[in-house]
This record gives structure tokens, sequence and C-alpha cells, in this order.
């Protein structure tokens, strides 16, 4: 009799374990769900909307389900993304990062990279650099490291030269020889492809171009000569992110290797104005 209770006690308790394991095994599955199901959220600027909605079709077809917010200005995605509102944003580069970082006292780091694109001097006005009339009015960018890399652009031009000539933090007061006493003409970044109408030279960006229908983009007076990856655009995330399913790294997996996303590069920047910054 004894020997009977203690063989059931053994089934009894072989089959708790099973049933734990079952439970823990749906458990860890519906985790693994949840987190492929929850939808990931990705801030952006408009000029790379297009892309990015690719990108997230993309992504669609995985079962993985990514949400864009699109921001104005250069400021609000990183805010909002140190807040926790959004789980990463994509319109940086590290330069830009490391002085927003630095200046707003973010809890920021890189995850991956993404598509760079090589930037421009461009005029309606005039069709050589060499045309440019003295006191002639440039637009550039009023943010530290984007007018850093527009006054590179105008000294590789020969229209100025810098203190520093490897400097990509300079502005306008380290300019040492301004030639043709060219007056500048500071705005946020993506306001400069508009300005390509109102002003005798504007420093600008491709996509951003592309976006204000000024100009096109392949009629740049003169292009940055150099493919600096230090430029391309980067996925950005909170310090403490943690990527649950791996979603986030999905999503740059199809980014950078989806055709259909190469054919939206193409289109929205053009070919040979962007290249592989990963």
């Amino acid at each position: 009799m004894g020997q009977t209770q203690t063989l059931s006690g053994k089934k009894i308790a072989s089959i708790g374990v099973v049933v734990i394991a079952v439970i823990a095994g749906l458990f860890a599955w519906n985790q693994h769900r949840q987190a492929q199901n929850k939808e990931l959220v990705i801030g952006i600027t408009p000029a790379f909307a297009t892309t990015l909605q690719v990108a997230a079709n993309e992504a669609k077809k995985q079962g993985i389900n990514v949400k864009l917010v699109e921001f104005s200005d250069w400021n609000t995605p990183n805010i909002t993304l140190n807040h926790g509102d959004i789980d990463a944003n994509f319109f940086q580069h590290q330069p830009f990062l490391t002085n927003a970082i630095k200046e707003g006292k973010y809890d920021l780091k890189p995850f991956a990279a993404g598509a760079a694109s090589r930037v421009g001097l461009y005029s309606k006005k005039y069709s050589s650099l060499d045309a440019l009339p003295n006191k002639a009015r440039v637009a550039v960018p009023n943010d530290p490291v984007n007018e850093g890399r527009a006054l590179l652009l105008l000294q590789q031009a020969k229209l100025i030269t810098l203190k520093d000539p490897t400097n990509y933090l300079s502005n306008l007061n380290d300019i040492v020889s301004n030639p043709k006493n060219l007056q500048f003409v500071e705005m946020e970044g993506p306001q400069t492809a508009r300005a390509v109408d109102d002003v005798d030279l504007a420093f600008s960006y491709p996509h951003y171009l592309h976006l204000a229908k000024t100009i096109d983009p392949k009629k740049a007076l003169l292009l940055n000569s150099q493919e600096d990856k230090r430029y391309a655009i980067l996925f950005v995330v909170r310090k403490d992110h943690k990527d649950e399913g791996g979603r986030l790294q999905k999503f740059v997996d199809i980014y950078q290797h989806s055709p259909q996303v190469k054919a939206s590069l193409n289109a929205e920047i053009g070919s040979g104005l962007w290249y592989a910054g990963w």
C-alpha cells in the first residue's frame, strides 16, 4: 500500500513538472508574441518619411508593426526620445547627436547607422561659383554642427578660409578670409532648401531639396568630395533601451538590405547622392 502511494506521488510530481513547463513555455511565447505585436514607434523628420515608410511596409510583412511620428524641427525628436515617449528616432548624424547630448544632457546613444547623404552648394541665379558677386547672400544652417559642415564646404569651394581648416564645429567667427565678402543668412537646416529661391547661394541637402522641389539635387555647383560615414543618419535610442523581441534590429536589417528601401533612397535622394553608412 505504501509503495503504491509513493509511485502515485511520483506520477503527480512528474505531471506537475510538465504542467509548470507548459505554463512557462506558454508564458514565454505570449511575452514574445506581445513584443512582436507591440508597435515600434520611431520619430523622424519629413525628409526621411517616404523611405522609412517603405521599410515599415516591408517590416509589416514580417509581423513587425512600426509607427512613424513626424517632427518638423531638429530638437523635438531628441527631447521626445529622452522622455521615453518613442522607441527610437532617425534624423541625425553622429556629430549632431554628440552636440545634442552635450547641450541637452540627453541619455541617448546610437543603435545603428542608416544612409549618409552628400551635401552641396546650390544656386538658381548663378551657374558657377566664380560668377557669385561681391556680398552674395549665402544660406547656411544655424545649428553648430551643420553650420560647421557648410563652412567646410565653402572652404572646399575656396570661397572662404577657416582658422582651423579641419574643425567641423567652425562658426562664422572662425572665418579668417572672405574675399567676396559673402553675407551669411543663418536659418534652421531644412529651410535652406527653400531659401534657394531667395539667396544667391545655399548650402543644402539632396533629400530636403527633393522635398521642397526648389531645385534638382543633382544640379549642385559643388558637392562634398568625400564619403564621410560619420554623417550617416542614425537610429538613436535611450541608453537604457531594451530591444524587445529584436524588433528594432530586424527593422534596421530591413532598412539596410531591402531592395525596396534602396530604390526609395535612389528616388528620394538621388542615385550617387547617398551612400551606405553601415
